[in-house]
């Protein structure tokens, strides 16, 4: 007899024991005594039986435990990214209370087709660049549940990311001053450091688009000409291309009064080389960040930010895939003075 194509039948005949049992023994071995179940898989071992077909499994259930979290970077780059780890952070817990499973994600849309049949719903963390992934997710029939940005007819977790941005521009914004935007992932096609000393148009509904907007209009509310403002594209708010920025606008002529970074990390990159430049910090320039990441608090001088609970995020996403709750929330976000404006 072939091996690779023994069934469960097959095995409880060779075993000369019920298939239920052969069943308990993988699936439920609390219905076994330790010693019985021990004996039974070794069996099986023994004859090249390693059990019943998973994925056969979930189709024939319609149910895996599995969620799978949607990224819109490279899993390695989430993870080692302060928001996004915390972010997972908070997903992982919920899941875990109610024993299912994580699964990372952050493929393209012919993988995606694999996924989705053995997969109990989708977490998605940020706007993938494919829209043609966003639009496989929603066309099939798993629950689908969407941070930071949105797709109708779909729960939603954010907080208003244009608001925030304007709160804390209208903090460090004077009239008359020269403003920079170092702004993340503004355009998808651009994988390198890029300047734009025109006006940015902001038809994406992306997080940093929706920030820019919200700069923007506070700029607009102190008279400053949006068409004057320098916005530089970072492709990741990885340290080196932080780094590149921060020499690129610093280094400029004339240097900025303020400038707004849309994340912590981006802002502590330019707050270190501008005291390796012996640049006064607020005195010479101002900087804000967003996020509120650990390391915002720590920095001397502690860099003015928006707060924003990642965990909370991840957290209620997973609660409301879980619940299959279809409400949306617009979650707080507060400002963290600091001391850099």
């Amino acid at each position: 007899m072939n091996k690779q194509k023994l069934t469960l039948k097959d095995v409880a005949q060779m075993l000369e024991v019920s298939t239920a049992t052969i069943s308990n023994a993988f699936n439920r071995p609390d219905q076994l005594s330790a010693a019985r179940r021990e004996d039974i898989l070794k069996a099986c071992q023994r004859i090249g039986y390693h059990g019943p077909n998973k994925a056969a499994q979930i189709l024939r259930k319609g149910q895996s435990n599995i969620v799978a979290l949607v990224l819109a970077d490279n899993i390695a780059y989430m993870v080692s990214d302060p928001v996004a780890s915390t972010f997972i952070k908070g997903v992982s817990k919920v899941l875990h209370t109610h024993n299912k499973h994580l699964l990372l994600y952050s493929g393209n849309v012919e993988s995606i087709r694999d996924v989705i049949d053995f997969v109990d719903g989708f977490i998605c963390y940020g706007a993938p660049e494919n829209t043609e992934l966003t639009h496989q997710l929603t066309a099939s029939s798993k629950p689908v549940v969407t941070v930071d940005f949105n797709i109708p007819g779909r729960p939603a977790i954010d907080i208003d990311n244009e608001q925030a941005a304007y709160e804390i521009a209208k903090r460090a914004i004077r009239p008359g001053d020269r403003v920079a935007i170092l702004g993340l992932k503004l355009i998808a096609s651009a994988n390198t450091c890029r300047i734009y000393d025109s006006p940015l148009h902001c038809a994406d509904s992306s997080i940093s688009h929706r920030r820019l907007k919200g700069y923007q209009r506070a700029m607009q509310e102190q008279g400053i000409d949006t068409d004057n403002e320098w916005v530089w594209h970072i492709p990741e708010s990885e340290g080196s291309y932080a780094r590149q920025a921060a020499r690129e606008v610093l280094n400029s002529h004339p240097r900025p009064d303020v400038v707004l970074c849309m994340s912590d990390i981006i802002a502590l990159e330019l707050l270190q080389y501008a005291g390796s430049q012996n640049i006064a910090v607020p005195g010479a320039l101002r900087i804000t960040g967003f996020d509120g990441i650990e390391e915002a608090a720590r920095t001397r001088p502690n860099l003015t930010t928006i707060c924003q609970s990642s965990l909370t995020k991840g957290e209620m996403a997973a609660e409301r895939l879980i619940s299959g709750s279809q409400e949306s929330t617009q979650l707080p976000f507060d400002i963290l003075a600091g001391e850099t404006v």
